[in-house]
């Protein structure tokens, strides 16, 4: 299954191949150059299905924890001066997504969306510190029944030129939905409340809709 943003990509580059080999066949005399041509362009086809598919991924949706958004790996796990919303120190967990992973977005947990904003920006390397704040991105905070606000980011990368937010204001949002797609490499930052659990760790892999990233505070005592 692909998604849905992938659908004009995946056609324009399916029949370029199909051209490509088409011409390497009857306009190519050497073989191993004939070969050569062709193999690669059915490698570019089969890389751009994979870098667009979309598997399904079934959620029993949860108030006391928010799962992984997206794909990746955790590069950042800091106490941090949130400045566009809050403005205020927040738990900041950050996921970083390779070419190789699965770049839909998916919604972190279950609420109404109270602000939803896209900022133009720099392409930096998405691990650069100053990336959540100079690339182009999108802010989207979530009112959710146990955690209060929750933030999340998607950052575009060095080679992403594009980001997709399905989000807006007012709307309910359901734990595991699509929420939108980030194209060619790049990160999402959640920021959450201070006496939020953090159940993960630095560098560890994790998997959009699945792994669970943080959970809200023991009442016991």
């Amino acid at each position: 299954m692909f998604h849905r943003e992938g659908q004009k990509i995946i056609l324009t580059t399916f029949f370029l191949v199909v051209a490509i080999v088409l011409l390497a066949h009857y306009f190519i005399a050497l073989d191993w150059v004939k070969w050569t041509v062709q193999i690669a362009s059915v490698i570019m086809l089969v890389l751009v299905l994979q870098f667009f598919r979309n598997p399904k991924r079934p959620v029993t949706p949860v108030f006391d924890e928010i799962l992984a958004p997206v794909d990746g790996k955790i590069v950042i796990i800091d106490e941090v001066e949130e400045p566009e919303y809050f403005k205020d120190r927040r738990k900041q967990v950050s996921i970083f997504m390779s070419p190789l992973n699965v770049h839909v977005t998916r919604y972190a947990i279950s609420g109404t969306v109270t602000y939803s904003k896209y900022h133009p920006g720099k392409y930096l390397v998405a691990w650069h510190p100053k990336s959540s704040t100079k690339n182009e991105r999108t802010t989207v905070v979530i009112h959710t029944p146990m955690f209060g606000e929750v933030l999340y980011r998607q950052i575009a990368g060095a080679v992403a030129r594009r980001i997709v937010n399905y989000a807006e204001e007012g709307e309910q949002v359901t734990q595991g939905a699509d929420a939108g797609f980030i194209k060619f490499g790049s990160r999402v930052d959640l920021f959450l409340p201070l006496d939020t659990v953090i159940n993960v760790n630095l560098d560890q892999k994790v998997i959009g809709a699945k792994t669970s990233i943080a959970s809200v505070p023991s009442q016991d005592g």
